[in-house]
């Protein structure tokens, strides 16, 4: 994942149906409240430290794997990209230079000369930046929930460990349509660089999670009482998404099958299926509700037919913010 500000897609949208432990608490979520989202909000995450992103030979008998981490560079310690490149300038003289590694937990020493270590600078990345959908904000306690599911960095293959993130409103400027086979995407940008919507604390298996940073602005509800899974019906329902500049719509589903831990719908709405085709990758989050009761979030499609999707429940998406 490292794009610029325009980009197509930054989290991975799971495109298989996804099982996940499943734990109620039918009481608390009847008495609770939320306010359903579906904004398109950008991602940027720092990273805890500068990774390589591609398998990378260093010397002709050390390769480089994607997910490792650059600890030091001779005696100098690395945190960020500055540091790599400040490093190199420092050691541009040195036939030699000692590159500190962590790969699969072991720490490791190579001996790379400089000509080495300046190939490496392609393929280094110490942030990672994505889009999504902002599911809920919990005005009382001031916190949001939004995807629905981890962020896996695209380039390392696993969940970036990160210092800190935010979520910022970003601007729909085009689609790419979902066909069959072939799932679409939204091209977005973040509207307002220095102006977050929240800070990220937690990027869980139910999604990102952390301390809302903007007063509550009105979308098409107040908030909704949170719909216990058994209530939910195989019937009409309405997901709130944002397919076009910033504004959040609603449009209509069906409930196909309701199972503990997820449930299924299709596409519905004439006007999202002529504009996206069906579900796009960056759709993840998208509240869904059913007789005004906030059920859980869109989290997956199906590929061959991707009028199909699939959602997690809002009682299992909220564990993941505790």
């Amino acid at each position: 994942m490292g794009w610029s500000r325009q980009f197509k897609l930054a989290v991975s949208f799971s495109v298989l149906l996804l099982v996940m432990p499943f734990n109620t608490n039918a009481a608390s979520a009847q008495e609770e409240s939320l306010i359903p989202m579906g904004h398109s909000i950008g991602i940027k995450m720092e990273l805890s430290g500068v990774f390589i992103t591609n398998d990378v030979m260093i010397s002709k008998d050390h390769w480089l794997k994607a997910g490792d981490l650059i600890g030091q560079v001779d005696d100098v310690t690395i945190g960020t990209l500055t540091d790599f490149e400040t490093a190199l300038s420092t050691l541009r003289d040195k036939k030699e230079i000692v590159l500190h590694v962590s790969q699969n937990g072991d720490k490791i020493q190579i001996q790379a000369d400089g000509d080495a270590m300046k190939r490496l600078l392609p393929f280094l990345k110490d942030r990672t930046e994505g889009t999504g959908t902002l599911t809920y904000v919990d005005p009382d306690n001031g916190t949001y929930g939004a995807l629905g599911h981890q962020i896996i960095d695209s380039a390392l293959k696993s969940p970036p460990s990160f210092n800190n993130g935010a979520i910022y409103l970003s601007e729909i400027g085009q689609i790419k349509k979902s066909v069959p086979g072939v799932p679409g995407y939204k091209i977005s940008t973040i509207v307002e660089d220095e102006d977050f919507l929240g800070t990220i604390r937690t990027n869980g298996v139910y999604g990102i999670f952390g301390a809302w940073n903007s007063a509550h602005k009105k979308v098409l509800t107040e908030p909704l009482e949170i719909m216990h899974p058994e209530q939910l019906k195989e019937d009409v329902a309405e997901i709130f998404t944002t397919i076009k500049g910033t504004e959040v719509e609603s449009f209509s589903i069906r409930i196909t099958k309701v199972e503990q831990d997820q449930f299924q719908f299709v596409l519905t709405d004439p006007k999202l299926l002529k504009a996206t085709g069906g579900i796009l990758q960056g759709m993840s989050g998208s509240p869904v509700i059913q007789n005004g009761k906030f059920v859980g979030a869109v989290t997956h499609m199906f590929v061959d037919d991707p009028e199909k999707g699939a959602g997690l429940f809002l009682e299992t998406m909220r564990s993941g913010e505790k």
